[in-house]
């Protein structure tokens, strides 16, 4: 059993294995993978918040379960979403620094995607237990917009539907030059990785454990 779920993007192949490296998480497997080494970079350092969960894209932010709600019930739904839906095309993805860190974003702002993040943020809710006081008070210390904060009141994360921007972390916060310096250094290495079109064929059932470290702990095919 684990504390909190989520549902994400996760990548395979060379672009996962990668990202494991880089991030010093491998999700999939539960493993510290050895670590990337990028000259003048301290990666550890630079990799820190984002690391406990491994490379992906965030669709259904990590949420505790309601009472009475088991990973059973969790996975089933899973398991039907991802026959409801089918694989698509998000197009291009770069290496890009936005919102003060370093990620893999689409160039462009695919509609689809948009709506997929959406439908998952509605379909895995009721699953969700209300945010506790706690939970409230550290979201509004990012200074929430006030549709950003009702949004976090009733769906339990800020930065969905018009405030949602894909992306597969790959930094904390960083200062523009820091950033600048990272991007030069990766790029030319990421870019064989990255497919011409990323295609979104699946959605990844995440646990979080008793040390906060995230596990896949199943990958659905989307075959709608």
């Amino acid at each position: 059993m684990f504390k909190r779920y989520a549902v994400f993007y996760t990548p395979q192949g060379a672009l996962a294995d990668w990202g494991a490296a880089w991030l010093g998480w491998d999700s999939s497997t539960g493993a510290v993978p050895l670590r990337y080494d990028l000259a003048g970079v301290d990666v550890p350092s630079v990799t820190q918040t984002p690391q406990k969960y491994g490379l992906h894209g965030t669709l259904k932010a990590p949420f505790t379960l309601v009472s009475g709600v088991h990973q059973e019930t969790v996975e089933e739904a899973a398991a039907s979403f991802a026959r409801q839906h089918a694989a698509f095309d998000a197009g291009p993805f770069a290496l890009r620094y936005e919102n003060g860190f370093v990620a893999l974003r689409p160039l462009h702002d695919p509609a689809n995607l948009r709506d997929f993040a959406a439908a998952t943020v509605r379909d895995f809710d009721h699953l969700r237990a209300p945010l506790s006081e706690a939970d409230i008070a550290r979201r509004r210390r990012a200074r929430l917009s006030p549709r950003q904060d009702q949004q976090m009141l009733v769906w339990g994360y800020p930065y969905i539907f018009d405030d949602f921007h894909f992306h597969l972390t790959l930094s904390g916060r960083l200062r523009e030059d820091a950033a600048t310096q990272i991007i030069a250094a990766l790029s030319p290495q990421v870019a064989p990785l990255l497919p011409e079109t990323l295609m979104i064929d699946a959605i990844t059932l995440m646990g979080e454990d008793v040390d906060g470290m995230f596990h896949q702990i199943h990958r659905y095919a989307l075959s709608g």
